[in-house]
């Protein structure tokens, strides 16, 4: 940041090449999700592109006005989330005070919470808030774009030891319970098998220039599907063995053999 005192004036915003491409992209990238709605993450990221491009150094201006005529991103159905709520949250774990708000539960029920705001994560398009819910005695995950009518208080809370690893492994627990641990050995490079399960949450281990561990948490085998027929290489189901069995005999059907 700046610190401007009197007759001084703000230096220019200095951006490499690399820089200046980085920034708008991902601002591009930001504003296609979402619905634009005013005060959202996405409308504020729309502005915020126009405005980066015209302070750009007067070397690196045509370049930016060519990226953008250039550039088309796809618009992924998201919800829009508060810029205001996610600076909001992200004060108060700063300073480690309490929040309050309403929240909107996917029955359309609302109702108000006092949380003790620890991490923000970002995770399928989706910002989530992790906190330790005051009236309920335990840690909550909430869709920060269900929440409403949110204020910080000058409650201070103690940082208190996260219920997982990190936060996103909490959310992956929750979003995760129910599936089923799936272990693959692929006979192709990691590159292949990400872009085969690109749709999917896929851990990777190469095992060698042509060999990739993969773990995958599904509902049902069914899922896999799609992955392996675009994968065109050998494959084997280590785990678990419903899955495997399931597999084989999805095969022996499309084979016609009885």
């Amino acid at each position: 940041h700046y610190r401007l005192t009197a007759g001084t004036a703000m230096p220019p915003l200095m951006l490499g090449d690399d820089e200046a491409i980085a920034v708008l992209l991902g601002l591009a990238a930001l504003a296609a999700t979402g619905s634009a709605a005013e005060g959202s993450l996405d409308d504020a990221a729309t502005r915020a592109y126009g405005k980066v491009e015209q302070y750009l150094p007067k070397r690196l201006r045509h370049r930016a006005a060519r990226l953008r005529a250039s550039l088309e991103t796809e618009a992924p159905p998201a919800p829009s989330t508060g810029a205001a709520d996610l600076g909001t949250l992200a004060e108060a774990i700063g300073q480690r005070r309490a929040v309050a708000f309403d929240y909107e539960r996917k029955d359309g029920a609302v109702s108000r919470r006092r949380v003790e705001p620890h991490r923000q994560v970002h995770r399928h398009l989706r910002w989530y808030l992790l906190g330790w819910d005051t009236g309920r005695g335990d840690w909550r995950l909430y869709r920060v774009d269900r929440i409403g009518g949110l204020t910080m208080t000058n409650d201070v809370f103690a940082p208190r030891p996260l219920p997982a690893a990190t936060a996103v492994d909490y959310l992956d627990q929750g979003i995760n319970r129910g599936r089923e641990r799936v272990v693959l050995t692929v006979e192709a490079p990691a590159a292949a098998v990400a872009d085969a399960f690109r749709y999917e949450d896929v851990e990777l281990h190469p095992l060698g220039e042509r060999r990739t561990r993969a773990t995958l948490m599904l509902d049902t085998w069914e899922w896999l599907l799609t992955g392996l027929a675009f994968l065109d290489a050998e494959v084997t189901v280590e785990e678990p063995p419903a899955f495997r069995a399931a597999l084989a005999a999805f095969g022996v059907r499309l084979s016609g053999e009885r």
